[in-house]
């Protein structure tokens, strides 16, 4: 015989388990994505390559590594991120 437990108005069994839905996508979550397209691009070694060669990094890349941010920006300003914002169709690409 199984206990009820009631709760607000609703009746719970202690011993089940209730499973929850993923989470709405948070700005944390778009701001990981676009470090990852960054970092995925190759942008940080070029960029470090820059750095102690002093030769410049391809304006292409720079150029995506500007899009990414502003995509990232832009989704994180929304009032709801929508579910598959790490869909490619919001992303730029080389």
């Amino acid at each position: 015989m199984k206990l009820f437990v009631i709760e607000g108005g609703t009746s719970v069994a202690p011993d089940s388990v209730f499973e929850i839905g993923p989470a709405a996508p948070t700005r944390e979550d778009v701001k990981a994505e676009a470090a990852r397209r960054v970092r995925q691009s190759g942008y940080e070694d070029w960029r470090i390559r820059q750095f102690v060669t002093g030769v410049a990094m391809p304006v292409a890349l720079r150029y995506l590594q500007m899009q990414i941010s502003f995509v990232a920006e832009a989704l994180s300003r929304l009032e709801r991120i929508p579910d598959d914002f790490r869909s490619d169709t919001y992303w730029p690409s080389l």
